[in-house]
């Protein structure tokens, strides 16, 4: 039996490193329900939102269904050309912006102030019931929730009867162009109000509470604390939201807008998404209109790419 030689310590074994295909198989074989949900929700994905994309080459040929999409003839950027030189493209890009700024600014700024009044409340009933009236509307059917908004803007509905008790004769508001924008952010924001407040709410509730005791041992009052320990609290999560809002700037769901306008406010009201379901859907022009979403939805990845790198320069929050 060899001695050990003082001062030397016995050398390691040193093991063999595995390759990456050995170190997967161990992984797959210790994890693999959970691998097989992961491939469900890949599956999902790639038969739903990535195989459909096949069909974007309709936009470029001149799409006849019963030649199909391989047999139809290909006509390049013709159907780009003739939407862009159109007198529909300005029209549909400034109705398009003006409801979605209106929305980014209105629709993004009064779920935060909500959510920042409803933190300072100390009864939890009253926040509670608050909660609960502001989250009801985000439940109900959209074809309801328009027709509800189309009634008390009817000529018989609630606007015009205080407007008769004030001596004022009734108002078409839903056949007044103008007022278009303002009723669908107005009624979204009625809509979604409550449901968009969670989030908020959310962030709000992971705010050290040791912040608000050292700033009001400092001195400050409740406003200063909302506005120098609050905000900057939540500021994360307002600017993500932003971004993904920003990302959907060029989209505006036609559901919505199919069923509040009429043939009155559709110099105001007529948006991509309606004109699309519209040429393509109900009118059969389906090259034509696929090439003004597929317009849209690069425009909505542009602006997503840019602010993102805005925002990660300017703050270093980012979603990628």
């Amino acid at each position: 039996m060899k001695k050990q030689v003082a001062g030397r310590m016995p050398s390691a074994v040193i093991l063999p490193r595995k390759s990456f295909r050995q170190r997967a198989a161990t992984d797959f074989r210790k994890n693999w329900v959970i691998y097989l949900i992961a491939l469900l929700c890949l599956s999902y994905y790639f038969i739903f939102r990535y195989a459909p994309m096949g069909g974007l080459a309709i936009a470029f040929k001149n799409y006849r269904p019963a030649r199909g999409l391989w047999g139809s003839s290909w006509v390049g950027f013709k159907w780009f050309e003739q939407f862009f030189s159109s007198y529909y493209f300005p029209r549909l890009l400034r109705n398009t912006l003006t409801i979605n700024l209106l929305s980014l600014i209105i629709g993004s700024s009064l779920p935060i102030l909500l959510a920042l009044l409803l933190n300072e409340v100390r009864s939890s009933a009253y926040k509670r019931v608050v909660q609960t009236v502001t989250y009801m509307p985000h439940f109900v059917s959209l074809v309801v929730a328009c027709g509800i908004v189309l009634n008390l803007l009817s000529y018989n509905g609630l606007f015009n009867q205080i407007l008769g008790l004030l001596g004022k004769s009734p108002v078409a508001f839903s056949n007044i162009p103008e007022y278009f924008p303002w009723i669908y952010v107005f009624s979204d924001v009625w809509q979604n109000l409550g449901y968009n407040t969670i989030v908020y709410l959310a962030a709000l509730s992971a705010i050290n509470v040791e912040l608000f005791d050292a700033a009001a041992i400092d001195g400050c009052n409740r406003f200063q604390r909302i506005l120098h320990v609050t905000v900057p609290g939540i500021l994360p999560t307002i600017i993500l939201l932003l971004l993904m809002k920003v990302g959907s700037m060029m989209s505006i769901g036609y559901e919505k807008i199919i069923l509040l306008y009429n043939d009155a406010v559709l110099e105001r009201a007529d948006v991509f998404s309606s004109f699309v379901y519209r040429y393509g859907m109900l009118g059969g022009n389906y090259s034509y209109s696929a090439a003004v979403d597929l317009f849209n939805n690069a425009v909505n990845i542009l602006l997503l790419v840019i602010f993102n790198a805005i925002s990660r320069r300017a703050s270093d929050i980012s979603l990628w």
